[in-house]
């Protein structure tokens, strides 16, 4: 008598729900709130991204350099550096690195020196600014498709 493998998870069961399967891209959200962080990774893991998590800008600047992210998603508002900072950081290492402002506090003066460093999206913070898990699903694979990584 043969035995019988283990049966694995059932990947279809996943996407029969909605779920994308399988890991897309690997993503580093910089935001200082725990409520948004935990927001995003549990929206995006649900997408099928891996996800990175850092909580204040030196920190996300580290992992960047460690992980090689497929796209950051940075808070503009950081309690130790700003998210200006933090895209500029991440342009010296990679100037081709797709970045995601995230801000619920910008200023037409921000969003101008974060068109000047090359942000590649912005996404309001905020459910009266319009953010949804759509919206934010809906910039990422944009950011992918335009670096060529979407599925």
């Amino acid at each position: 008598m043969c035995p019988v493998p283990p049966k694995g998870p059932d990947k279809r069961a996943g996407a029969e729900a909605g779920e994308r399967v399988g890991a897309m891209a690997r993503i580093l959200v910089i935001d200082d709130e725990a409520s948004i962080r935990n927001l995003l990774d549990t929206a995006l893991r649900r997408q099928g991204h891996e996800v990175v998590l850092a909580g204040k800008g030196r920190t996300g600047v580290n992992l960047f350099k460690h992980t090689r992210p497929q796209v950051t998603i940075v808070d503009l508002k950081l309690p130790d550096m700003g998210g200006l900072a933090v895209l500029q950081e991440i342009r010296a290492l990679d100037p081709a690195a797709p970045v995601i402002i995230l801000t619920g506090f910008g200023t037409e003066e921000g969003v101008q020196q974060a068109r000047e460093l090359g942000v590649t999206e912005f996404l309001q913070k905020g459910f009266a600014t319009g953010f949804s898990l759509q919206s934010l699903d809906s910039a990422v694979t944009r950011v992918l498709t335009r670096s060529g990584q979407a599925p």
